[in-house]
């Protein structure tokens, strides 16, 4: 009871402040994407809001101790989950990667984003400050990157894919990987470059087509591009104001609510608003990597910097696609998208850094290696 006390009164207020109005934020946006009503969108976000911001607040409250003892649980939890997508997805959009639960479609993929970033952070505390990561030591976090990726490359996602490959590379430099490690993956890569376009689907091609140049299909591949770059342009300073965004509301711009709610955003708020939409996430990122810094324990340092980085990566992603700036790849902006995985997911990155964040001076169990898998 005393420890639980002790947290509370540690509680980052002003970010978990920053959290709420990030999450009505998202609730407004989803109001404007239905036109001015709570149907389709922002009611279902509503209630996935109040769900998932007391699932945060009960994973700050929680003991890290047991997180971490629950990291390896929740990697294969997660990857089963993966496995089920397999044999009995649900396929939208040409693409299998939801799980019907009937109130709701969970997205896996999210969920296995978190728990490998825990599996790999309880991975290095394990071997401790003095670790060396040679051939041996570096074949576990390989395969615990990869045959996710592999999966969800599968569904098929490759935007997904590609942050978990991110994240993995990171935690690995953090914890001491060469630098010509990774120069010797690249050049493979490199290599295979050929090999790896045509094992691509034929709209992920387009969409890498599209991205050098969107007006090669304007009507067609390009058209959301296009139109994305049109909201944010006419958006101006200040916005033309609340329900006016033309390109939004009269349908110009597809998917509006999910992968394309910034440019909306941008429309309605103009450069104004999406410049403290932009200043929200920068000081979310620099208390995930000052959280990372500070912890006392590696498990915390790792979990705080790979779970931040997840963040960091959906952000830049995201608004770097709809601006032209990076290929189409279907990734949600945290916090605005509507979805409930993604929301949850995002609540539950924070409620982990929160909770390493007041608990950074726990003293966490190192096992032996050997009994890890």
């Amino acid at each position: 009871m005393q420890a639980l006390i002790s947290k509370i009164r540690y509680l980052p207020k002003g970010i978990l402040l920053l959290i709420s109005a990030l999450g009505f934020s998202g609730l407004v946006v989803m109001y404007i994407a239905g036109g001015g009503d709570l149907e389709p969108y922002a009611f279902k976000q509503g209630l996935f809001f109040l769900v998932f911001y007391l699932l945060m607040l009960g994973t700050i409250l929680i003991d890290i101790k047991y997180i971490y003892s629950l990291s390896y649980l929740f990697y294969f939890f997660s990857l089963l989950l993966l496995i089920l997508v397999e044999i009995v997805g649900h396929k939208a959009m040409g693409a299998t990667r939801w799980i019907n639960l009937g109130f709701f479609k969970m997205q896996p993929s999210e969920l296995m984003k978190i728990s490998l970033v825990l599996a790999l952070a309880k991975y290095f505390h394990t071997l401790g400050e003095q670790m060396r990561l040679d051939i041996k030591n570096l074949l576990i976090p390989i395969l615990l990157i990869l045959i996710p990726s592999i999966v969800i490359m599968k569904q098929p996602d490759l935007g997904t894919a590609m942050v978990i490959l991110l994240v993995g590379a990171l935690i690995l430099f953090l914890a001491g990987a060469q630098i010509w490690q990774f120069f010797f993956v690249a050049c493979v890569i490199c290599i295979s470059a050929p090999i790896l376009w045509t094992k691509l689907h034929d709209y992920q091609k387009k969409r890498v087509e599209i991205f050098l140049n969107p007006e090669l299909d304007p009507l067609g591949s390009g058209y959301n591009i296009i139109q994305s770059k049109i909201a944010i342009g006419s958006g101006g300073i200040l916005g033309k104001g609340f329900l006016e965004g033309t390109q939004a509301q009269l349908d110009f711009l597809p998917e509006h609510q999910t992968d394309f709610v910034f440019p909306m955003f941008a429309e309605e708020f103009g450069f104004v608003g999406s410049l403290l939409l932009l200043l929200a996430y920068f000081i979310l990122m620099l208390y995930g990597i000052r959280v990372a810094n500070h912890s006392k324990n590696l498990y915390g340092r790792f979990a705080a910097f790979g779970l931040i980085s997840v963040f960091i990566f959906h952000v830049f992603i995201n608004i770097g696609m709809v601006m032209g700036l990076l290929p189409v790849v279907g990734i949600p902006l945290p916090f605005m998208s509507y979805g409930g995985t993604i929301l949850g997911a995002t609540f539950l990155i924070f409620g982990i850094i929160v909770n390493i964040d007041v608990s950074k001076k726990a003293v966490l169990p190192q096992s032996s290696v050997k009994y890890l898998i």
